[in-house]
């Protein structure tokens, strides 16, 4: 058992964050916010982040 339940947490949402992003890539899902749509790279770019921050704290966690 770790001794940091809140860092393993944000772990685990960052994770699964990244996994969304990696989901609207696979089907092509469209963001539109107001009339602006976000781009599919805005994805690439948020799966690097997401992925690389849910790591971190996933070895944060288990210290």
């Amino acid at each position: 058992m770790t001794g940091r339940p809140f860092t393993l947490i944000a772990a685990i949402i960052f994770g699964l964050m990244a996994l969304v992003h990696v989901y609207r890539l696979m089907t092509g899902f469209q963001v539109v916010i107001g009339t602006h749509v976000l781009g599919q790279g805005l994805s690439w770019v948020a799966v690097a982040v997401a992925a690389v921050l849910s790591f971190g704290l996933f070895r944060e966690a288990m210290r």
